[in-house]
């Protein structure tokens, strides 16, 4: 189905004369610089490094990986190309533990290759398609999501994010941040504080380049100002993604957000988490199971490449955080609001889609 976006997608990832093309997010906002490539292993390099990230992103990537990692086959015999798909298959899932969409659209690929009986390469060409398919399916996730989530933002509504959830996130539109960029192009005055990031600042580097881009009216805060900015504004929503949601609810996002949710109940200041069903993880029934990625102490020791703390020192590096659905006031989908207890609201939606 055609969508109209109310806001010009990000190119983050496309598929170019065979070749994923993708902005290196890496290199915001300083650099607009793009990454070609036809190796299965060089996206997965881009998965790991957060040149492209986003729980719905790298998973419209881990699908086009799967095809480059397939085209790399060489191999007309159906049985051996779908052992040697098995093994790549489980490098691309593995890449990124913590973010489901990345399993979800692996697993797609997978069933296909499983499940397919025709010649080697027609099935290359299906792959193809199918990574196509789940590009559009998430644009219009994510269009879908975004409508319903800003019909909870008010007029000259003052709201709350962090990390990066917006088309840069997506495969162009976004999911938290889309759903603010979309009041905004509704015609609502809404202000956002932009909430920086630590450790690698994804809010400070790549919010403020995409609601620039919009122009969206913002305000760039440090992680520790948060409180204080809450109790002064009054404001009427955090609005946060996921990478991760148990069949609960409760969601694993960017590091901090826990401490968002805590600080907005004490502040009676609802929160909001935005994210496709497709980053809902059923099978886990909470938070307790969901692993949580560690990431390289030179993330929080450094900046650009730039030590500014002294060596040999114990540092905690956990890229996510869970945060309990019962902090949740709803979890935003394409197909509308969820609300608490998740278990039964979120198997509703997933019924009906």
């Amino acid at each position: 189905m055609q969508i109209e976006p109310l806001v010009t997608p990000t190119p983050t990832i496309i598929w170019k004369n065979g070749k994923v093309r993708l902005i290196d997010q890496t290199k915001l906002p300083i650099e607009e610089k793009f990454l070609e490539t036809s190796n299965y292993r060089v996206l997965c390099d881009a998965i790991l490094r957060l040149a492209i990230r986003g729980a719905p992103a790298i998973g419209v990537a881990g699908a086009y990986a799967s095809v480059l990692a397939a085209n790399e086959i060489n191999t007309d015999n159906l049985d051996e190309f779908k052992d040697s798909f098995v093994n790549t298959a489980e490098i691309i899932r593995e890449t990124r533990p913590t973010a489901v969409n990345l399993k979800w659209a692996v697993n797609k690929m997978s069933k296909a290759v499983n499940e397919y009986n025709g010649t080697v390469n027609q099935l290359k060409c299906e792959l193809l398609n199918l990574a196509h398919s789940i590009r559009e399916d998430d644009l219009s996730r994510c269009h879908n999501l975004c409508l319903h989530g800003a019909e909870v933002i008010p007029n000259d509504g003052e709201v709350m994010t962090v990390c990066n959830t917006g088309g840069l996130a997506t495969s162009g539109i976004g999911t938290a941040l889309g759903v603010i960029q979309y009041a905004q192009a509704q015609g609502k005055a809404v202000h956002v504080n932009v909430c920086e990031t630590r450790p690698l600042l994804q809010g400070s580097r790549l919010n403020t380049w995409e609601l620039k881009r919009t122009q969206t009216p913002f305000t760039l805060i440090t992680d520790s100002m948060a409180a204080s900015v809450m109790k002064k504004y009054n404001l009427d929503g955090i609005f946060v993604g996921a990478d991760r949601i148990a069949a609960n609810g409760d969601t694993a996002n960017k590091i901090g957000t826990y401490s968002l949710a805590v600080l907005a109940e004490h502040h009676k200041i609802p929160f909001y988490v935005a994210a496709p069903l497709s980053t809902v993880d059923f099978e886990i029934h909470s938070g307790e199971k969901i692993p949580v990625e560690e990431r390289s102490p030179k993330e929080v020791t450094r900046i650009n490449g730039v030590q500014f703390t002294i060596e040999n020192i114990d540092v905690a590096t956990p890229a996510f955080d869970i945060t309990p659905a019962a902090l949740i006031k709803g979890i935003i989908t394409e197909i509308g609001i969820a609300h608490y207890p998740y278990t039964s609201s979120l198997k509703e939606q997933r019924d009906v889609r």
